[in-house]
Protein backbone atom coordinates (compact mmCIF):
# COMPACT_ATOMS: atom_id res chain seq x y z
CA UNK A 1 0.00 0.00 0.00
CA UNK A 2 0.94 3.53 -1.19
CA UNK A 3 0.58 6.24 1.54
CA UNK A 4 -0.01 10.09 -0.12
CA UNK A 5 -0.75 13.37 1.43
CA UNK A 6 -0.82 17.32 -0.57
CA UNK A 7 -0.22 19.50 2.21
CA UNK A 8 -1.81 22.82 1.70
CA UNK A 9 -2.31 25.91 3.91
CA UNK A 10 -5.53 25.56 3.75
CA UNK A 11 -6.58 22.20 3.20
CA UNK A 12 -4.47 18.87 3.17
CA UNK A 13 -5.80 15.76 1.47
CA UNK A 14 -4.10 12.10 2.84
CA UNK A 15 -4.85 8.59 0.75
CA UNK A 16 -4.29 5.15 0.35
CA UNK A 17 -3.51 3.66 -3.02
CA UNK A 18 -2.09 0.44 -4.76
CA UNK A 19 0.82 0.22 -6.47
CA UNK A 20 0.42 0.44 -10.26
CA UNK A 21 2.56 0.50 -13.43
CA UNK A 22 1.85 4.06 -13.79
CA UNK A 23 -0.74 5.57 -12.42
CA UNK A 24 -1.70 4.28 -8.71
CA UNK A 25 -5.22 3.69 -7.91
CA UNK A 26 -7.12 5.37 -5.16
CA UNK A 27 -8.16 3.31 -2.08
CA UNK A 28 -9.55 5.95 -0.11
CA UNK A 29 -9.14 9.87 0.39
CA UNK A 30 -9.64 12.41 3.58
CA UNK A 31 -9.17 15.64 3.40
CA UNK A 32 -9.00 17.41 6.80
CA UNK A 33 -8.41 21.09 7.67
CA UNK A 34 -4.76 21.54 7.92
CA UNK A 35 -4.67 24.29 11.03
CA UNK A 36 -6.97 21.56 13.01
CA UNK A 37 -3.99 19.59 13.69
CA UNK A 38 -0.57 20.67 15.20
CA UNK A 39 1.85 18.53 12.72
CA UNK A 40 2.01 16.39 10.19
CA UNK A 41 2.51 13.12 12.45
CA UNK A 42 -0.76 13.96 13.71
CA UNK A 43 -2.61 14.08 10.56
CA UNK A 44 -1.23 10.41 9.67
CA UNK A 45 -2.05 8.80 12.58
CA UNK A 46 -5.75 9.86 12.95
CA UNK A 47 -5.57 8.75 9.23
CA UNK A 48 -3.90 5.51 10.07
CA UNK A 49 -6.13 4.98 13.07
CA UNK A 50 -9.15 5.07 10.66
CA UNK A 51 -8.08 2.33 8.54
CA UNK A 52 -6.63 -0.01 10.79
CA UNK A 53 -6.06 -2.59 7.67
CA UNK A 54 -4.34 -0.50 5.89
CA UNK A 55 -1.43 -3.29 6.13
CA UNK A 56 2.25 -2.62 5.10
CA UNK A 57 3.21 1.21 3.71
CA UNK A 58 5.36 0.12 1.26
CA UNK A 59 6.37 3.73 0.61
CA UNK A 60 4.93 7.31 1.45
CA UNK A 61 4.94 10.80 0.08
CA UNK A 62 3.65 14.43 0.77
CA UNK A 63 3.68 17.32 -0.88
CA UNK A 64 4.20 20.36 1.21
CA UNK A 65 3.57 23.86 0.51
CA UNK A 66 6.99 25.86 1.43
CA UNK A 67 10.97 24.63 0.60
CA UNK A 68 12.58 21.85 1.51
CA UNK A 69 16.21 21.27 2.21
CA UNK A 70 17.73 18.30 3.14
CA UNK A 71 14.03 16.79 3.47
CA UNK A 72 13.44 18.99 6.45
CA UNK A 73 10.60 21.46 5.17
CA UNK A 74 9.03 24.97 7.00
CA UNK A 75 5.78 25.32 5.60
CA UNK A 76 5.42 29.00 3.87
CA UNK A 77 1.63 29.65 5.38
CA UNK A 78 1.53 27.16 8.22
CA UNK A 79 3.50 27.53 11.57
CA UNK A 80 4.98 23.69 10.93
CA UNK A 81 8.87 22.23 10.66
CA UNK A 82 8.41 18.68 9.41
CA UNK A 83 11.44 16.52 9.36
CA UNK A 84 10.88 13.21 7.09
CA UNK A 85 13.22 11.33 8.90
CA UNK A 86 11.97 11.68 11.69
CA UNK A 87 8.27 11.12 10.87
CA UNK A 88 9.09 7.99 9.28
CA UNK A 89 10.71 6.53 12.02
CA UNK A 90 7.95 7.44 13.65
CA UNK A 91 5.81 5.44 12.11
CA UNK A 92 8.04 2.49 10.85
CA UNK A 93 7.46 3.40 6.98
CA UNK A 94 10.27 1.57 4.52
CA UNK A 95 10.74 5.51 3.17
CA UNK A 96 9.08 8.94 3.59
CA UNK A 97 9.70 11.58 0.99
CA UNK A 98 9.04 15.35 1.34
CA UNK A 99 8.34 17.20 -2.19
CA UNK A 100 7.30 20.49 -2.78
CA UNK A 101 3.52 20.93 -3.02
CA UNK A 102 4.17 21.60 -6.74
CA UNK A 103 7.03 19.44 -7.49
CA UNK A 104 4.76 16.64 -6.05
CA UNK A 105 1.83 18.04 -8.57
CA UNK A 106 4.13 17.47 -11.45
CA UNK A 107 4.53 14.35 -11.00
CA UNK A 108 0.66 13.69 -12.09
CA UNK A 109 1.15 15.80 -15.25
CA UNK A 110 2.60 12.70 -17.10
CA UNK A 111 -0.34 10.51 -16.05
CA UNK A 112 -3.60 12.70 -16.25
CA UNK A 113 -5.86 11.48 -18.82
CA UNK A 114 -7.59 14.20 -21.41
CA UNK A 115 -10.90 14.46 -19.07
CA UNK A 116 -8.82 15.49 -16.59
CA UNK A 117 -7.40 18.65 -18.93
CA UNK A 118 -9.02 22.22 -20.53
CA UNK A 119 -6.96 22.87 -23.59
CA UNK A 120 -6.36 26.66 -24.06
CA UNK A 121 -4.00 25.82 -27.06
CA UNK A 122 -3.40 22.92 -28.60
CA UNK A 123 0.29 24.20 -30.05
CA UNK A 124 2.67 21.96 -31.38
CA UNK A 125 3.96 19.65 -28.62
CA UNK A 126 8.10 18.65 -28.92
CA UNK A 127 8.26 14.70 -28.00
CA UNK A 128 11.24 15.78 -26.08
CA UNK A 129 10.72 18.82 -25.19
CA UNK A 130 10.68 20.38 -21.26
CA UNK A 131 7.25 21.19 -19.58
CA UNK A 132 6.39 23.58 -17.00
CA UNK A 133 3.47 23.96 -13.85
CA UNK A 134 2.11 27.28 -12.47
CA UNK A 135 -0.45 27.21 -10.01
CA UNK A 136 -2.78 29.63 -8.04
CA UNK A 137 -4.89 28.98 -4.84
CA UNK A 138 -4.22 29.83 -1.53
CA UNK A 139 -0.46 30.77 -2.98
CA UNK A 140 1.25 30.21 -5.80
CA UNK A 141 3.37 27.78 -6.86
CA UNK A 142 6.07 26.98 -10.06
CA UNK A 143 7.55 23.94 -10.90
CA UNK A 144 9.43 23.06 -13.93
CA UNK A 145 9.43 19.04 -15.76
CA UNK A 146 12.58 18.50 -17.19
CA UNK A 147 12.98 16.14 -20.09
CA UNK A 148 15.56 14.04 -19.32
CA UNK A 149 16.50 9.74 -20.97
CA UNK A 150 12.71 9.48 -22.17
CA UNK A 151 11.14 10.69 -18.94
CA UNK A 152 9.59 14.32 -16.97
CA UNK A 153 12.30 14.91 -14.15
CA UNK A 154 9.95 17.28 -11.67
CA UNK A 155 11.78 20.38 -10.14
CA UNK A 156 10.40 22.34 -7.56
CA UNK A 157 10.99 26.47 -7.51
CA UNK A 158 10.10 29.21 -4.92
CA UNK A 159 9.04 31.53 -8.48
CA UNK A 160 5.77 32.40 -6.95
CA UNK A 161 8.10 34.86 -4.50
CA UNK A 162 9.76 36.40 -7.28
CA UNK A 163 9.17 40.15 -7.84
CA UNK A 164 5.97 40.77 -9.78
CA UNK A 165 6.73 42.81 -13.07
CA UNK A 166 4.01 45.00 -14.32
CA UNK A 167 3.73 45.70 -18.34
CA UNK A 168 0.58 48.26 -17.93
CA UNK A 169 0.55 51.65 -16.44
CA UNK A 170 -2.81 50.00 -14.59
CA UNK A 171 -0.42 47.24 -13.59
CA UNK A 172 2.02 49.65 -12.81
CA UNK A 173 -0.46 51.25 -10.31
CA UNK A 174 -1.03 47.87 -8.82
CA UNK A 175 2.75 47.35 -7.60
CA UNK A 176 2.82 50.78 -6.25
CA UNK A 177 -0.18 49.86 -4.23
CA UNK A 178 1.70 46.44 -3.34
CA UNK A 179 4.62 48.32 -2.37
CA UNK A 180 2.94 51.00 -0.26
CA UNK A 181 1.12 47.93 1.90
CA UNK A 182 3.97 45.66 1.65
CA UNK A 183 7.19 47.22 0.74
CA UNK A 184 7.71 45.19 -2.39
CA UNK A 185 5.44 43.47 -4.91
CA UNK A 186 5.50 39.81 -5.49
CA UNK A 187 3.72 37.45 -7.85
CA UNK A 188 1.98 35.62 -4.84
CA UNK A 189 0.16 39.04 -4.30
CA UNK A 190 -1.32 39.32 -7.45
CA UNK A 191 -1.69 35.85 -8.55
CA UNK A 192 -3.66 33.94 -5.21
CA UNK A 193 -6.68 34.34 -3.49
CA UNK A 194 -5.09 36.84 -1.33
CA UNK A 195 -4.11 37.96 -4.81
CA UNK A 196 -7.32 38.38 -6.07
CA UNK A 197 -8.40 40.43 -2.55
CA UNK A 198 -5.41 42.88 -2.82
CA UNK A 199 -6.61 43.49 -6.92
CA UNK A 200 -10.19 43.87 -5.64
CA UNK A 201 -8.89 46.89 -3.19
CA UNK A 202 -7.30 48.51 -5.65
CA UNK A 203 -8.93 48.66 -8.45
CA UNK A 204 -12.21 49.56 -6.20
CA UNK A 205 -10.34 52.22 -4.16
CA UNK A 206 -12.84 54.30 -2.66
CA UNK A 207 -15.74 53.17 -4.89
CA UNK A 208 -18.52 50.44 -3.20
CA UNK A 209 -18.64 47.47 -4.93
CA UNK A 210 -21.59 46.84 -6.65
CA UNK A 211 -22.61 43.33 -6.14
CA UNK A 212 -21.80 44.30 -1.77
CA UNK A 213 -18.89 44.18 -0.02
CA UNK A 214 -16.88 40.53 -0.35
CA UNK A 215 -15.61 41.06 3.09
CA UNK A 216 -12.07 39.89 4.24
CA UNK A 217 -12.71 36.31 4.55
CA UNK A 218 -9.84 34.68 2.34
CA UNK A 219 -11.70 32.06 1.14
CA UNK A 220 -14.92 33.28 0.19
CA UNK A 221 -13.66 36.89 -0.41
CA UNK A 222 -12.19 35.61 -3.81
CA UNK A 223 -14.52 33.64 -5.11
CA UNK A 224 -17.35 36.50 -4.25
CA UNK A 225 -15.69 38.39 -6.13
CA UNK A 226 -14.90 36.28 -8.71
CA UNK A 227 -18.46 35.26 -9.11
CA UNK A 228 -19.62 39.03 -9.06
CA UNK A 229 -17.12 39.59 -12.22
CA UNK A 230 -18.32 36.90 -14.29
CA UNK A 231 -22.05 37.54 -13.17
CA UNK A 232 -21.41 41.22 -14.64
CA UNK A 233 -23.26 42.00 -11.18
CA UNK A 234 -20.06 44.73 -10.98
CA UNK A 235 -18.08 46.80 -13.51
CA UNK A 236 -15.17 46.91 -11.44
CA UNK A 237 -14.82 43.20 -9.73
CA UNK A 238 -14.81 42.35 -13.81
CA UNK A 239 -11.83 44.55 -14.15
CA UNK A 240 -10.59 43.04 -11.19
CA UNK A 241 -10.62 39.65 -12.47
CA UNK A 242 -9.26 40.72 -15.93
CA UNK A 243 -6.19 42.06 -14.11
CA UNK A 244 -6.21 38.65 -12.33
CA UNK A 245 -6.12 36.42 -15.69
CA UNK A 246 -3.83 38.98 -17.55
CA UNK A 247 -1.33 38.81 -14.94
CA UNK A 248 -1.36 34.91 -14.91
CA UNK A 249 -0.94 34.43 -18.48
CA UNK A 250 1.96 36.72 -18.54
CA UNK A 251 3.57 34.67 -15.77
CA UNK A 252 2.74 31.71 -17.22
CA UNK A 253 4.29 33.24 -20.92
CA UNK A 254 7.48 33.72 -18.31
CA UNK A 255 7.32 30.65 -16.72
CA UNK A 256 7.28 29.17 -20.70
CA UNK A 257 9.98 31.04 -21.68
CA UNK A 258 12.66 30.23 -18.19
CA UNK A 259 11.83 26.64 -18.93
CA UNK A 260 11.35 26.11 -22.96
CA UNK A 261 8.33 24.19 -22.32
CA UNK A 262 8.26 22.93 -25.66
CA UNK A 263 6.01 20.49 -24.57
CA UNK A 264 3.42 22.44 -22.80
CA UNK A 265 2.59 24.57 -19.73
CA UNK A 266 0.05 23.25 -17.18
CA UNK A 267 -1.77 25.56 -14.84
CA UNK A 268 -2.95 24.03 -11.65
CA UNK A 269 -4.54 25.30 -8.66
CA UNK A 270 -7.74 25.93 -6.93
CA UNK A 271 -8.62 28.59 -8.88
CA UNK A 272 -8.35 28.38 -12.89
CA UNK A 273 -11.06 25.28 -12.77
CA UNK A 274 -13.74 27.98 -10.87
CA UNK A 275 -13.10 30.95 -13.32
CA UNK A 276 -12.91 28.66 -16.24
CA UNK A 277 -15.65 31.30 -18.90
CA UNK A 278 -12.39 34.32 -17.70
CA UNK A 279 -9.72 31.53 -18.60
CA UNK A 280 -11.05 30.83 -22.14
CA UNK A 281 -11.67 34.32 -22.93
CA UNK A 282 -8.57 35.08 -24.09
CA UNK A 283 -7.35 37.51 -22.36
CA UNK A 284 -4.92 34.61 -20.26
CA UNK A 285 -3.55 33.52 -23.67
CA UNK A 286 -3.17 36.82 -25.31
CA UNK A 287 -1.46 37.96 -22.58
CA UNK A 288 0.72 34.70 -22.53
CA UNK A 289 1.58 35.02 -26.04
CA UNK A 290 2.75 38.83 -26.02
CA UNK A 291 6.54 38.69 -25.86
CA UNK A 292 7.76 40.50 -28.56
CA UNK A 293 10.20 38.54 -30.56
CA UNK A 294 9.22 35.43 -28.68
CA UNK A 295 5.70 35.44 -29.57
CA UNK A 296 5.82 33.01 -32.81
CA UNK A 297 7.29 30.54 -30.66
CA UNK A 298 4.99 30.66 -27.69
CA UNK A 299 2.31 30.11 -30.41
CA UNK A 300 3.50 26.74 -30.24
CA UNK A 301 3.71 26.05 -26.72
CA UNK A 302 0.72 23.79 -25.80
CA UNK A 303 -1.31 24.98 -22.75
CA UNK A 304 -3.62 23.58 -20.69
CA UNK A 305 -5.71 23.28 -17.62
CA UNK A 306 -5.54 20.68 -14.52
CA UNK A 307 -8.91 20.16 -13.68
CA UNK A 308 -8.45 17.15 -11.61
CA UNK A 309 -8.54 19.10 -7.95
CA UNK A 310 -7.08 15.62 -6.34
CA UNK A 311 -3.60 16.34 -8.92
CA UNK A 312 -1.35 17.54 -6.04
CA UNK A 313 -2.19 14.21 -4.06
CA UNK A 314 -2.00 11.83 -7.35
CA UNK A 315 1.45 13.27 -7.91
CA UNK A 316 2.62 12.79 -4.76
CA UNK A 317 0.99 8.65 -5.56
CA UNK A 318 3.04 8.61 -8.32
CA UNK A 319 6.15 9.11 -6.42
CA UNK A 320 5.53 7.11 -3.86
CA UNK A 321 4.60 4.24 -6.45
CA UNK A 322 7.85 4.86 -8.37
CA UNK A 323 9.83 4.46 -4.79
CA UNK A 324 8.24 1.44 -4.15
CA UNK A 325 9.06 0.34 -7.61
CA UNK A 326 12.57 0.80 -7.48
CA UNK A 327 13.32 -0.86 -4.42
CA UNK A 328 11.62 -4.24 -4.99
Amino acid sequence: MLLAGDIGATKTLIGLFTPAEERPRQVDVRAVTTLEYDSLEAIIARFLDDHPAAGFISAATFGVAGPIVEQVAKLTNVPWEVDAAAVRDLFGFPSLTLLNDLQAMAYSVPVLEPSELEVLQEGRPAPTGNAALIAAGTGLGEALLHYVDGRFIPSPTEGGHADYAPRTPREIGLLEALIRQHGRGEYEQVLSGRGIMNIFRYVHGESPCAAGDPGDDPTNGPARVSAAALEGRCPLCVEALDLFVTAYGAEAGNLALHTLATAGVFVGGGIAPKILPAMRSGAFMEAFRAKGLMTEFLNDVPVSIILNDRAGLLGAAVHANATARSAR
